[in-house]
């Protein structure tokens, strides 16, 4: 009789502990691409950090973004939707609706009983903005730039440092109720309004001011004239394209590259210390055994490969991030890596999921939870929809779909498209649109593309 009573009691115990809703971490890091953490591989950054959450947790090697800039790939973060459903992007006289809102992440969590908070760069703006604001979150501390705040003593802080101790001080305020606390870098974004080669360009943090001091970076690939050639002139134009004029504040002699590298890699080893702290924080609280930890970026970034600056287009460097989950309370190997294609848009519902809460029917993305403790779902994409539609006159719009073997895009204002073969062409050198041996695939791309624009404009999400 006592042995049943004491397995009873741990069995309870169990399933008490197991019933507990987990807290959760959120890191968004802006443009940063998937190669430029030590654990994706990379043998210059300094990340040991961030790589102690990829050892004991689950690294995803082929995630994208569906939109590559920050607005629009923030807005889908938030709402589990693709642009054109949800309509938010620089350059549009618009915001994101309240409904929408209401079945974000955040919101949702909220409302279900979880402290919610966020802390640095927001990047969307909301119908209604201060009252959904507070749907949004319990506590929200903004950061955006400048780089360096000024304190109260008359010291200076770097922005993230600041967004990284306000995080820890929602911690202390949570600790007693489950919580999702959303911290959003402004690194690895340059300073586009001072041009200074270093930290000028690069803004980084007082901790990391003496790393790469001794580094020579390896120059960007296919930044030749020869490759240029290959390229529409609205891509490699210096006067029309916002990726030409930007990589003369960047990228555009040897001295000014290194410079820049240095001070960015000082940028993504400050964001490493800070989420350093982070973790040890959750720790000091005896929360790090419940806190989910999840790490991403919201795009990538091409830093001077093809002779470009930014993101904005189809290829791989724009396209591809970084995304490590920890969830402490799964038993199972560390270091796990899956290769299955996933998207920006999955991380909506997977906060959900773990938070034990159903996601809304009109999501577009999957919940990534059954990875987590190495399942392989029945049924998974194999490709996905992609777009970027900012009203900019040196940003070119454009839609298109990335699949496993196939990349399309077609930039319609410009009657101009892009078919590549990932598996014959991994760097996307040689374009197969104009090739007749392609125009099947180009065409079932294209109708693909096209269906898939009029079902996302047809979410009952946009509906009165």
């Amino acid at each position: 009789m006592k042995l049943f009573l004491s397995s009873l009691f741990l069995f309870c115990t169990f399933a008490l502990h197991a019933s507990e809703k987990p807290n959760i971490l959120f890191i968004l890091v802006d443009d940063q691409r998937f190669d430029n953490l030590s654990c994706y591989g990379n043998e210059i950054f300094k990340t040991p950090e961030i790589d102690k959450i990829a050892a004991n947790g689950v690294r995803f090697e082929n995630v994208f973004i569906t939109t590559p800039i920050c607005a629009a790939s923030r807005a889908s973060i938030f709402s589990g939707l693709f642009e054109t459903t949800h309509g938010f992007t620089f350059g549009k006289n618009k915001s994101l609706s309240t409904k929408i809102i209401n079945n974000s992440y955040p919101a949702l969590l909220k409302a279900n009983g979880y402290k919610t908070g966020f802390v640095g760069k927001f990047g969307v703006l909301l119908e209604k903005n201060k009252p959904m604001l507070k749907q949004m979150f319990d506590a929200y501390k903004p950061h955006h730039r400048p780089f360096m705040i000024k304190m109260k003593d008359g010291s200076r802080k770097h922005t993230d440092v600041v967004s990284g101790e306000d995080a820890m001080k929602m911690m202390d305020d949570f600790k007693d109720s489950p919580f999702c606390i959303s911290v959003s870098f402004c690194s690895t974004h340059a300073d586009d309004k001072n041009h200074k080669p270093g930290m000028g360009h690069f803004p980084y943090p007082e901790a990391v001011k003496d790393m790469y001091k001794d580094v020579t970076f390896p120059m960007p690939k296919f930044d030749t004239k020869e490759y240029h050639k290959t390229l529409p002139s609205f891509m490699i134009d210096t006067k029309t394209s916002m990726n030409r004029f930007r990589y003369h504040w960047r990228w555009d002699t040897k001295e000014k590259y290194q410079a820049n590298m240095q001070a960015y890699a000082r940028m993504t080893s400050g964001i490493d210390h800070i989420v350093g702290r982070m973790l040890k924080k959750l720790k000091d609280l005896n929360l790090h055994k419940k806190t989910i930890v999840i790490y991403t970026a919201d795009n990538g970034f091409s830093m001077g490969k093809r002779g470009f600056a930014g993101k904005w287009n189809h290829f791989e460097e724009s396209l591809r991030v970084p995304l490590i989950i920890h969830d402490p309370r799964l038993e199972k190997p560390a270091a796990q890596t899956r290769s299955e294609i996933t998207l920006n848009i999955d991380l909506t519902a997977t906060m959900l999921e773990l938070a034990g809460i159903k996601q809304p029917s009109h999501y577009q993305g999957k919940s990534l939870v059954p990875f987590l403790s190495g399942k392989t779902p029945t049924t998974w994409r194999n490709s996905f929809f992609c777009e970027h539609r900012m009203n900019n006159v040196k940003i070119p719009k454009w839609q298109g779909i990335r699949g496993s073997k196939y990349t399309y895009a077609n930039y319609y204002e410009n009657n101009y498209e892009f078919l590549y073969d990932l598996q014959k062409d991994p760097d996307q050198l040689n374009n197969l649109a104009t090739n007749p041996e392609y125009s099947t695939i180009l065409k079932k791309m294209k109708d693909e593309t096209e269906a898939l624009e009029k079902k996302y404009l047809n979410n009952p999400i946009r509906k009165p």
